[in-house]
């Protein structure tokens, strides 16, 4: 089986790099050639287009920053829809529009291929592990078949529905998962003004039920928050590109979303800031400001 990969980012690379471990033959393209470096110094085979990979490829992962980005890649100039080949499949690994996922899915359709929306759960922390979560949508029986390629960077693949349903729930989670981290940062820091020390705090956080095993406390925030180093793992200008995506699907669906909507505005500031590529835990410190409280470790 033939694999392609195209967007070597924070998550791509490290993915790309656990198919070609496995003992796929691996064809890769991103739009900065130097990306791919450490794959290509691996035996991976450099395509100059979308289109090129597709041509070569019978299973086509994408993984790129948004909607836009992914349909330029699909179906723009030099994209895949020109090269693919009949029965091919494309995995797209991007956090998505489920309008513009069925709309790509119904073109590489009409030429014989199939997609599944396939977005990423566990982070940069996950994609470095090959230990992510998927959240899958489409044909169940296309999935069985790619399922080997997606278990060389996966915990597990967790199959949703039809097409489309990857990107709701990958939607829906990190809207849920980008709440808690402003939350969190709220409750530390009244439990720190009112005078509990921030490292006994985040010690009795650690061993309560509520989120001992939740991923933001036990392993994102004493990376950025606790350290002061917002380098983005998750950068915040992505982070609030999903938060708008959650908000249009509320509207689409006529569903209420008042306290998103106040994350989404705490999101928001912080980009106004021009904190956009800088990690998404960076918002938190928007809550640090207003207690007069830094929580550090």
């Amino acid at each position: 089986m033939q694999v392609g990969f195209i967007g070597l980012g924070n998550m791509g690379q490290p993915l790309a790099g656990f198919v070609l471990e496995a003992g796929f033959s691996l064809v890769v393209h991103d739009l900065r050639r130097e990306a791919a470096a450490p794959l290509l110094e691996r035996r991976a085979v450099w395509a100059d287009s979308p289109r090129d990979v597709a041509a070569q490829c019978d299973v086509i992962c994408t993984c790129v920053p948004g909607p836009p980005e992914m349909q330029a890649v699909t179906l723009g100039a030099r994209g895949i829809l020109e090269g693919v080949k009949r029965g091919s499949v494309v995995i797209d690994h991007t956090t998505n529009a489920p309008a513009i996922v069925r709309d790509v899915g119904a073109a590489l359709d009409a030429h014989g291929a199939h997609l599944l929306d396939a977005p990423l759960d566990g982070g940069r922390e996950g994609a470095l592990e090959g230990q992510l979560t998927l959240f899958v949508g489409g044909d169940e029986a296309v999935l069985r078949r790619v399922k080997p390629v997606l278990d060389t960077f996966s915990k597990s693949v967790v199959w949703v529905g039809e097409l489309g349903a990857g990107s709701i729930t990958k939607i829906v989670h990190n809207a849920l998962a980008m709440s808690i981290d402003l939350l969190l940062a709220e409750c530390l820091t009244l439990g720190a003004k009112a005078g509990v020390a921030v490292p006994r705090l985040v010690a009795a956080f650690r061993e309560g039920c509520i989120v001992s095993h939740n991923m933001t406390f036990t392993r994102r925030m004493p990376a950025t928050l606790f350290r002061g180093d917002f380098a983005a793992r998750f950068a915040l200008a992505l982070a609030y590109k999903d938060f708008r995506l959650a908000g249009d699907l509320a509207t689409q669906h006529g569903v209420p979303t008042r306290l998103l909507d106040l994350c989404q505005m705490e999101l928001l500031e912080a980009m106004n800031r021009g904190w956009g590529d800088q990690d998404r835990i960076k918002a938190s410190t928007l809550q640090e400001e207003r207690a007069g409280v830094r929580l550090r470790l």
